[in-house]
């Protein structure tokens, strides 16, 4: 029977990289639900469209640009390169 010690400092990492990871995610979320809930005061009708950032973050842009609505097929597919990279 083999006795392998647990390595405590690396499972401590890894809990706190998904901690820092989900953290991450959800104030994503609640930076689109912010957003949307801007529009909503204005007035605008946002059924059937996404909010999109007006510079993708793909390209540098940061949630500090700003926002714009697009038509989901539009929002949710990128140039390409030819291999197969965002442009």
């Amino acid at each position: 029977m083999s006795t392998k010690k647990r390595d405590y400092k690396k499972e401590y990492q890894q809990q706190k990289r998904r901690i820092a990871k989900n953290k991450s995610v959800h104030e994503a979320r609640m930076e689109r639900q912010r957003a949307r809930r801007k529009l909503d005061k204005k007035g605008v009708d946002r059924k059937g469209k996404d909010i999109a950032h007006k510079k993708a973050l793909s390209k540098g842009g940061s949630n500090k640009d700003g926002y714009k609505l697009q038509s989901p097929s539009k929002n949710r597919s990128f140039k390409r390169n030819g291999d197969k990279s965002v442009a």
